[in-house]
């Protein structure tokens, strides 16, 4: 054996480890297909999965058996989270993947004003809440502080473009015009929040100086050019060869060490890796770039078993007991009225501004309202970075789920009174079959 290398894991680790992923998988399978049977997106089934199983219930009420199920010691739990950590890095790149620059174009004036308003107001409201709300961390410096609401604004001003993409789909919204709006509205809002997110994550493990801020803030800047520019030949010369390949293997393997790799430099610039697997995902699903359909067989992989793993993760981090404290609840109970009267509030002026009517601002804002498994990445990045403590963690992931429960009804009762347009009918007929979310997921 080398020196120096680990020894192998042993036997009754191994054993330990390989439970608990089958145990995790398994249980949130199931409950994102009840979920689903039931009319709600798989991601509500497939976080509740971590709860059935952690501190909220199992391990609360039958703790014997939660510590027969998953590995009770931390070296095994971070194998299973590296795991997780491998599937959100896949997820966010596929989600980028599929993000589709034509519909971006066409509805770029009123999505780009549904964008700025819907980010600026909930953000806007969360970072004010923040500076009124207790720190959860232990530090009590002013910089703490800030970095605590700034987190906050993030986390009320992300949209879940999954989620959103799979009910629209559902609800065969896809061809519409207020469809077409929210998506690219949504693709917008999931790019300037991951950059945040890594500007924010920078702030939060690093010395605050003025050098160090500045460094935050251009290196995403920097990392983006760098990958719209270099980074865009490449990927499409490294996807190209590997679609010229027999089978999907070699287009597959390209797609994940290019979404790796962005998360390995942007990780190396002291940003968050999720950023850099978000940029790389959209250069592979740049036009000319990869084949989407041998791409199909990594989508199915990271959809059905990396995603699952990594949500069910997310939700064993949930303590839903801590609810029980009256001061807790009522915090809680804050950020949820604000952060959906936010994003409501946003969508619709920023429809309004963009020349929609009242109530295709309010169709608007029930499609931007879900949060989903965009909202768990923020919170279980929080969490990661201890900008988080486990009380308000728990409230931001209920928050994808309230916001993920909700979009589906309310899409569907604003859509009532907009009646399907010549144009928009014409499109359904010749609506391009590429797959254009990891709906599996939602």
């Amino acid at each position: 054996m080398t020196a120096g290398f680990p020894a192998p894991m042993d036997s009754h680790t191994m054993l330990r480890f390989l439970v608990g992923l089958v145990v995790l998988l398994l249980t949130a399978r199931l409950l994102g297909a009840l979920a689903r049977r039931l009319g709600m997106p798989a991601v509500v089934g497939e976080l509740m999965a971590g709860v059935l199983l952690g501190p909220s219930l199992l391990a609360e009420f039958l703790p014997g058996v939660a510590h027969a199920l998953l590995p009770g010691d931390a070296a095994t739990m971070h194998v299973i989270d590296g795991v997780a950590q491998l599937g959100v890095l896949l997820l966010v790149g596929v989600t980028g993947s599929h993000l589709q620059a034509d519909t971006m174009r066409r509805y770029r004036r009123t999505a780009l004003s549904v964008s700025l308003w819907g980010l600026a107001i909930p953000m806007s409201l969360g970072v004010g809440l923040g500076l009124l709300l207790p720190t959860p961390v232990g530090s009590e410096g002013g910089t703490d502080r800030w970095i605590y609401a700034l987190f906050l604004g993030v986390a009320m001003g992300v949209t879940a473009l999954p989620v959103i993409a799979k009910t629209l789909a559902d609800m065969d919204l896809l061809h519409r015009r207020i469809g077409q709006v929210i998506l690219t509205a949504g693709t917008v809002d999931d790019t300037v929040c991951w950059l945040l997110l890594s500007i924010l994550a920078a702030a939060a493990t690093g010395a605050v100086t003025f050098g160090g801020m500045t460094f935050a803030v251009l290196a995403p800047i920097g990392f983006a050019a760098a990958a719209a520019t270099l980074g865009r030949v490449l990927v499409r010369l490294i996807m190209r060869r590997a679609a010229a390949a027999d089978g999907a293997g070699a287009s597959v393997a390209a797609a994940v060490l290019v979404m790796l790799s962005g998360a390995t430099i942007a990780h190396a610039l002291r940003l968050e890796p999720i950023f850099g697997a978000f940029v790389a995902g959209l250069l592979v699903g740049a036009p000319g770039a990869a084949d989407h359909t041998k791409l199909a067989a990594l989508r199915t992989m990271v959809m059905a078993v990396l995603a699952p793993i990594f949500l069910a993760t997310a939700g064993l981090r949930m303590d839903l007991t801590a609810l029980a404290e009256p001061k807790v609840a009522l915090a809680g109970a804050v950020v949820l009225t604000v952060a959906i009267g936010g994003k409501f509030a946003g969508a619709y002026v920023g429809a309004r501004f963009g020349g929609l009517g009242g109530r295709e601002g309010l169709a608007l804002g029930a499609g931007m309202n879900a949060r989903g498994v965009v909202e768990v990445v923020v919170a279980s990045t929080g969490l990661r970075l201890g900008v988080l403590d486990v009380a308000t963690y728990t409230t931001i992931v209920l928050l994808a789920i309230v916001t993920s429960l909700m979009a589906a009804p309310l899409l569907r009762l604003a859509m009532r009174g907009i009646p399907e347009t010549v144009t928009e009918h014409e499109s359904r007929i010749g609506d391009d079959a590429r797959p254009r979310s990891p709906a599996t997921v939602a």
